[in-house]
């Protein structure tokens, strides 16, 4: 028995020995010189394509804009125009109606979104500008992202390197095990490859493309307010006549819902008791007539 557990425990230590060395084998099969060539190269590149002055440099540009105009419908089918006539397209197109108590007079906002080329952005940007009778806000940002995208190429080209030296392991694998993992290894790379050519993509529609947000409102009228004695006795009056109609109407709605109230609930219930009352002081009287006449008698 103690014979047979020691063949076991040997089993079990050979197999995890053998799994530590088809792992050790095909890291090893991964030259750690021919990745640290391959960063070198990568960082050199990249310094390359930074300093050469022809290198098309990746930069997203952003702009927010609320514009005030005598016409926000006018002046939304311009900024679209605008848009078309660069290149570009409208993405969404939002009209709110702005709260005012005067039914006639309630105005409408528009909220544009566009996307341009970059190469036309400066020039639908001041176009859009030229279309506002005031401009209270008017932001734009750039970010230069070229670094990030260099960096991201280097990265797509070192883990393709790395998916073909796994594809070569796994053509000398000789154990389903050991091919399975070299599987498993191929997978994750070409995982980590779709996340930063998908990231590439981004950056490459967000340069290309530049966004423009417009908010386009009418001005708010300027209310003037009067100061003086003269403005002091007219605003006193006005608010007096205002109370004094106040007052006149409410007695006069009162009196309008007082009078149904009044013909159906009050006046039949004193009727009532009128009736009652007379009837109680006939009985009194009666009562002393009665007293009376037995007196004499």
């Amino acid at each position: 028995m103690y014979k047979l557990s020691l063949v076991i425990l040997a089993s079990v230590l050979f197999l995890g020995c053998a799994r530590e060395g088809q792992k050790a084998m095909m890291q090893a099969t991964i030259r750690p010189e021919a990745n640290a060539e391959m960063k070198l190269d990568d960082s050199l590149v990249k310094k390359a394509a930074m300093e050469n002055p022809s290198f098309d440099r990746k930069i997203i540009r952003k702009a927010e804009l609320t514009i005030e105009v005598p016409s926000t419908i006018a002046a939304q089918q311009k900024v679209t125009s605008i848009a078309e006539t660069n290149g570009g397209f409208v993405v969404t197109s939002e009209a709110i109606q702005r709260e005012n108590d005067n039914q006639n007079k309630r105005l409408v906002d528009v909220k544009l979104v566009l996307r341009i080329p970059s190469a036309n952005f400066n020039e639908a940007l001041t176009q859009i500008q030229n279309l506002a009778t005031n401009l209270p806000v008017n932001n734009v940002n750039s970010q230069d992202v070229s670094e990030e995208f260099i960096d991201l190429e280097a990265r797509v080209r070192t883990q393709r390197a790395l998916e073909l030296q796994f594809l070569e392991i796994m053509k000398r694998a000789n154990k389903v095990e050991e091919a399975l993992e070299v599987q498993r290894q191929v997978a994750e790379v070409r995982t980590e490859i779709e996340k930063i050519e998908g990231r590439k993509r981004f950056l490459e529609n967000q340069s290309s493309l530049s966004t423009i947000t417009v908010n386009i409102q009418t001005p708010l009228p300027i209310v003037v307010t009067a100061s003086g004695f003269r403005h002091t006795v007219r605003e006193s009056a006005s608010q007096s006549l205002d109370l004094a109609e106040g007052i006149v109407l409410f007695f006069v709605r009162f009196v309008i819902v007082m009078t149904p109230i009044f013909v159906m609930i009050v006046l039949p219930l004193g009727l009532i008791a009128l009736y009652f009352r007379r009837r109680a002081l006939r009985i009194r009287l009666a009562q002393k007539l009665e007293a009376a006449e037995s007196i004499a008698e």
